[in-house]
């Protein structure tokens, strides 16, 4: 029964590809013989069964359109500032070769022209789609109207790319659609709204910046249709199941010039999460502005809060989320716009691992289980003001708040040879985080254009943790004493000031050739207090301070730097070179001990991008960074990290450094249906902050030093994607390299891990037939320490089918098989996973009836492993049960 719907799948693929076609070919060039790119060819067929086919020129003027044999087609040729033509085509059972001489258009706004628009406009970072030309009626949401859009995909989990490139920012009529995240619009916006679709590469939010300012955003613009533009439109989606499931999903949004209301609803406790890590990295400003600076990203990601937004497994999960943003035109000039997202729930996750530790002397085993159930709430919020009186000044204020609090209550069983032991544990942690942003740009002359960016975060953090067992644990880390029943409590503060300003010139030169200078300042003060102490069963406290723990420490770090720029253009290519001259000031004080120190640094920058045309591009950057340890780094007196760890920071830690460098090419062809992008990115670093680990049995100690040995870590990935027909082919690839140093017990070893994971794929876009899609994954990996090599292996086989028929019903049916392997243990395991639904919903009735069914084989678990320096994993992670439901929609 599991491989009925892949068996049915690869049936039909065949079947529909047995479809017969016949090619049209040829060359549209201009009345001087000039090759036209991207010109149009539209081939509207006179019977309703048949599919609508279009095509696009390459840089040749080349063109080809496959039509159904035996038809009648109406075709039209157009390009930009160019009269179309019109004319019937009649198909037999013979390829045609046509070609086409198109006239200049003297009159721009001719009757013709008004009552024709190009389904694809193509311009030089600008590409387009009119959504009528592609859209068949069955659509419901943005989701499926960018599926049908050449060149443009849409994944599982909501993110768009056109041409191979990932799409960062949502806009909806010129303005950003809540935090600009992919995933929320395509899932929520109606597809019958939607006019046209404009991807926007290179896109700069200030527009005189454009040319200057660097930007590998890729933005997507939905125009909504004339009717919707002052209108309330959307959907409520209310559904209950078997056990007492249910959800509620309201989506409401009202549009007009001048005010724009939108709100998303959702409750549910099927295990759908409505905001997630991604969503929280928009929020914090996108993925490519992170990265600019690594050191926040990665303390973002390892935040607690971040490490909720990440999981996605769960045994059960109840979600209260809602959103609403609110935009309002003050004056012609400014706006003034804010949203806020809340999110409350309760989950339960279940986790069984089985951990090789590898440790020359005593490598041994440990079995863990642990169960966690946790209450999270949170609150985002931005306001934000934009002021823009001419092209030549641009003026934005934001205001962030975020507020969450998550606690949540475990159970630890963990069997080692050291111990048999049970924990339990409980937390509280608190948080409230603040952002001032100011931005302000004014083109001075005609060759300089100044900017001034400022920032001020103030972050509260308060996490309170107990651990309870009834056996003493960490033995000669901690001063427990005896006890019938032992309680540990750590409570912890972290207080953060942080601000930023940087003021930056753009001179042009001449055309070919850009001089920047910029100015800035980075200051961050921040407080950490931690407090561990045993709670004992008369009621005194033992405080571990007598033994080196507690921490009441201060940190300032000042860095101003002074910046230089030159950008200049040689044929196809431009170059980018800078240098960055920085100076670190910063202070450390605990109880009695205070210390300064200071380092000025030189940090060279390079980037190149070559454009062979609009469609061809080869990137390539390079820089060398630094990163300043952390306040938990450097408190140097004892904390503990977990019921089995004990951590110390150094003070004498200073800045990591490394070089990182990048090189990507992209193609992709419209007249092919085709798209290639390959790339890869080395980093190396040469001086870095090191953990330093004792290990005893499962329990350890850390520590941290400055590391001078280098290591690497090397990624290569490749995509490729052919459409042939009406079938999209998609391989895509990662390899992955890493050799870093481990320092435990003593000794210091070089540990290599190596990883391949491939992906090949098929999906279909047919009119009257099923559609499919159907993608096989490939990962092998292996990880090499103490002179011992672990090999890994997954295979993954993903099914989908979408049926819409009887003109009301739609069937829809997903099945994903994996085939987990430990080669080296021996460990084989194989879990699966389905779902399917059934819509129903008549052409004019708003009402829409649907029968679903997830995790259809009542599958328990998800196998996968993980590593670190001294250690190898393979856990079992338990996930939501089977779950039928029942839902109603009704479109507003």
């Amino acid at each position: 029964m599991k491989y009925i719907l892949t068996s049915a799948i690869i049936f039909l693929a065949h079947v529909v590809l047995q479809a017969q076609n016949i090619e049209v070919t040829g060359v549209i060039k201009d009345t001087l013989q000039n090759p036209l790119e991207y010109a149009n060819i539209l081939a509207v067929p006179d019977a309703e069964n048949a599919d609508m086919r279009f095509s696009i020129t390459d840089k040749a003027g080349n063109y080809l359109l496959k039509l159904e044999m035996n038809q009648t087609y109406e075709v039209t040729v157009s390009y930009l500032g160019y009269e179309p033509q019109t004319f019937t085509l009649v198909t037999a059972e013979t390829d045609i070769s046509k070609n086409y001489s198109l006239k200049e258009s003297l009159n721009q706004l001719t009757e013709v022209e008004l009552h024709y628009t190009p389904p694809v406009t193509v311009k030089k970072d600008t590409i387009i789609y009119l959504a009528d030309k592609f859209v068949t009626g069955e659509e419901h949401k943005l989701r499926d109207v960018l599926k049908k859009l050449p060149g443009v995909e849409v994944d599982r989990d909501g993110n768009v790319t056109s041409n191979g490139k990932r799409v960062t920012k949502v806009l909806v009529e010129d303005k950003v659609f809540f935090t600009g995240n992919s995933k929320l619009a395509v899932n929520n916006i109606p597809a019958d709204a939607i006019d046209k679709v404009e991807m926007l590469d290179n896109y700069n939010e200030v527009a005189m910046l454009k040319g200057l300012k660097d930007s590998e955003t890729l933005a997507m613009n939905i125009k909504l249709k004339a009717d919707k533009k002052k209108f309330v439109f959307g959907d409520v989606e209310a559904g209950t199941g078997i056990k007492k499931r249910y959800v509620v999903h309201p989506n409401i949004f009202y549009y007009s010039p001048e005010t724009t209301l939108n709100f998303i609803g959702d409750l549910n406790n099927t295990g759908v999460k409505s905001f997630t890590f991604r969503d929280y990295l928009e929020f914090e400003g996108g993925f490519g502005k992170l990265m600019d600076d690594v050191g926040s990203y990665f303390n973002l990601f390892n935040s607690d809060f971040s490490r909720y937004l990440n999981n996605n497994d769960y045994k059960s999960n109840t979600n209260q989320f809602a959103a609403g943003n609110i935009r309002q035109s003050i004056s012609k000039n400014s706006d003034i716009s804010a949203y806020v997202i809340t999110n409350n729930a309760k989950i339960e996750t279940q986790t069984e691992t089985n951990t090789a530790y590898l440790d020359n002397d005593t490598p041994f085993i440990e079995d863990r289980t642990s169960n966690n159930t946790v209450n999270t709430f949170f609150t985002i919020g931005k306001l934000t003001y934009e002021y823009k009186p001419s092209f030549k000044e641009d003026l934005s204020y934001n205001s962030f708040v975020k507020i969450s609090n998550n606690d949540s209550q475990g159970f630890i069983s963990t069997i080692n040879p050291v111990q048999n032991n049970q924990i339990a544990t409980q937390s509280d942690i608190k948080n409230i985080n603040l952002k001032q942003q100011v931005s302000y740009s004014k083109k001075l002359t005609d060759s300089h254009t100044g900017t001034l960016e400022a920032s001020y975060t103030f972050q509260n953090n308060k996490p309170v943790v107990n651990w309870q067992t009834n056996q003493q644990i960490l033995q000669g880390l901690i001063p427990l004493e005896t006890d019938d029943f032992y309680t540990i409590r750590q409570t912890k503060k972290i207080k953060t000031h942080v601000a930023n300003a940087i003021v930056k010139d753009y001179w042009v030169l001449n055309s070919f050739n850009h001089l920047y200078t910029s100015i800035g300042i980075n200051a961050a003060f921040d407080n950490l207090y931690s407090n561990d102490v045993q709670l004992l069963s008369d009621g005194s406290i033992n405080n571990f301070s007598s033994a080196g723990f507690g921490n009441d420490f201060q940190y300032q770090f000042v860095n101003p730097f002074i910046g230089l720029e030159y950008k200049f253009q040689i044929g196809i290519a431009t170059f980018k070179p800078a240098l960055y001259y920085h100076v670190y000031l910063w202070n450390t004080s605990q109880f009695n001990d205070k210390d300064s120190k200071s380092k000025a640094l030189l940090l060279p920058q390079f980037s190149t991008k070559i454009e062979f045309n609009n469609s061809e591009k080869i990137n390539f950057k390079y820089q060398l960074q630094a990163r300043f340890p952390s306040v938990d780094q450097l408190a140097d007196n004892f904390v503990l990290s977990n019921f089995n760890r004990v951590y110390k920071g150094n003070t004498s830690l200073e800045n990591q450094l490394y070089h990182s460098a990048s090189l990507n090419y992209s193609k992709f062809s419209f007249f092919k249906g085709f798209y290639l992008n390959v790339g890869t990115n080395l980093t190396k670093k040469i001086e870095q902050i090191k953990t330093v680990t004792q290990l005893n049995g499962i329990e350890q100690f850390n520590s941290e030093i400055m590391f001078n040995q280098p290591e690497h870590t090397w990624t290569v990935n490749g995509a490729i994607n052919k459409k042939i027909r009406k079938i999209s082919y998609k391989f895509k690839s990662r390899f992955t390299y890493n050799d870093f140093y481990q320092l435990v017990n003593n000794q210091t070893n070089l540990n290599i891990s190596k990883g391949v994971s491939s992906t090949i794929s098929a999906e279909s876009f047919f009119k009257n037939w099923p559609n499919f899609e159907i993608a096989y994954t490939k990962d092998f990996s292996n990880y090499q320490a103490f002179g011992n090599k672990t090999k890994f292996e997954n295979n993954e086989i993903f099914t989908a089918l979408e049926y819409d028929f009887l003109n009301d019903f739609i069937f829809k049916a997903d099945y994903t098989f994996n085939n987990y392997k430990n080669k080296t243990a021996g460990i084989n395991n194989q879990f699966d996973n389905a779902n399917t639904s059934l819509f129903y919903q008549t052409e004019n009735s708003p009402w829409g009836f649907e029968m679903g069914i997830s995790n259809i084989f009542n599958t328990e678990f998800k196998q996968q492993n993980s590593f670190s320096s001294f250690y190898i994993s393979d856990s079992k992670t338990f996930i939501m049960p089977r779950i039928f439901m029942f839902t109603i929609s009704y479109k507003l």
